[in-house]
């Protein structure tokens, strides 16, 4: 499995290209797996509802089984790490994107909006591979067009291959 994280500030487009990506790595027949990360706390579930209740009372995990999808629910690691969230993806994709998780050591992708202000992370992050933006930024590195997200899918890919 390769893990590639996609990170940007609030607003910069991470999953707007990511949902972009997703069907065009899928066209190269990769199987593709996506880990949302968020520094608020989650909650799929609802109060009063059977799989809240059970969680509540204790289980170490609930997964709520539908006919046409799962939702697995468990406590997180105490620490976020590569291995820890790998283990969760059972079987393992080919690809696991990653939108955030900045502060892990892992390759990455960052997409860039100077017109949101924001510094560069590339700047920052040796473990930055590539900038996506739209704009023509005069900095070291590849940059590629956040707008066309078959450049960025084709990197993604050949990356891969280089990788193995």
């Amino acid at each position: 499995m390769k893990t590639l994280c996609v990170v940007g500030y609030s607003g910069s487009g991470k999953t707007t290209l990511l949902c972009a990506l997703i069907p065009l790595l899928r066209g190269y027949g990769l199987k593709v797996a996506v880990v949302k990360s968020t520094h608020h706390d989650v909650d799929w579930d609802v109060p009063g509802k059977d799989s809240y209740r059970l969680r509540e009372a204790g289980a170490d995990a609930v997964l709520l089984q539908g006919p046409k999808r799962w939702l697995m629910s468990r406590p997180a690691p105490a620490e976020v790490n590569l291995e820890t969230i790998s283990a969760s993806l059972q079987p393992l994709p080919d690809l696991l994107l990653m939108e955030g998780n900045k502060a892990l050591a892992l390759p990455k992708i960052e997409v860039h909006r100077p017109s949101l202000g924001r510094p560069l992370l590339a700047a920052d992050d040796p473990c930055i591979m590539v900038v996506a933006t739209d704009s023509v930024l005069d900095i070291p590195g590849v940059q590629l067009d956040l707008n066309t997200p078959s450049a960025i899918a084709r990197f993604i890919r050949q990356w891969i291959k280089k990788e193995d």
